[in-house]
């Protein structure tokens, strides 16, 4: 896939690489321990794959957004600031993030305070939304927590339908297209006129 002029540290080297066969694309995400384990070994090849195959093969890092990993927006947010003011100092950002990226393994003690001001047992939501040190055989970190499974869920389930921006809304199995974020009282009420018989 092309690569926007804007986001060309996105690419591993730019020499001779709009001339390459061959494409390779990373979809990674700063807060996912797989991820990290990919990015930090196929990075440390870098300079091997730029200098062996730089005529032939273009590499792309795609950011990609795991919305079950709390601090993923955020981390690709910086991302995305980093290509903009040094593009390239891109691939060596999130050498650096991936290192790091336990620090962003969000907590919730926040959220669940929120839940028990409105009268939710406060512990337990934070028991449900908190992300262990380690979980699984395996002692993988940043697993997700014991409401993951729903968010992929409901994440699946909208990219299913083809929802990627909010707010959409569908009526009958289809996109409404014409009802705005910014719609009046009154034309809300002239649609539901219209359309709810």
């Amino acid at each position: 896939m092309a690569v926007a002029p804007k986001f060309a540290g996105i690419k591993l080297s730019e020499s001779k690489s709009e001339e390459a066969q061959h494409t390779l694309e990373l979809y990674l995400d700063y807060v996912c321990p797989f991820s990290a384990k990919m990015f930090n070994t196929f990075y440390t090849l870098g300079p091997m794959i730029t200098q062996k195959y730089s005529s032939r093969l273009r590499v792309i890092f795609r950011q990609h957004i795991q919305p079950w990993h709390p601090s993923s927006t955020l981390t690709h947010e910086a991302g995305a600031a980093v290509l903009r003011l040094a593009p390239e100092k891109f691939w060596d950002f999130s050498g650096a993030l991936f290192k790091r990226q336990a620090e962003f393994f969000d907590t919730y003690k926040r959220l669940a305070q929120v839940a028990g001001s409105v009268g939710v047992d406060e512990r337990k939501v934070l028991d449900l939304l908190t992300i262990p040190e380690a979980s699984g055989a395996d002692g993988q970190l940043n697993a997700g927590n014991q409401v993951t499974n729903d968010i992929k869920w409901i994440v699946k389930t909208d990219r299913v339908v083809g929802v990627h921006v909010s707010p959409t809304v569908y009526f009958d199995g289809a996109e409404e297209r014409g009802i705005s974020s910014s719609f009046s009282a009154a034309q809300w009420e002239e649609w539901l006129a219209k359309n709810v018989m």
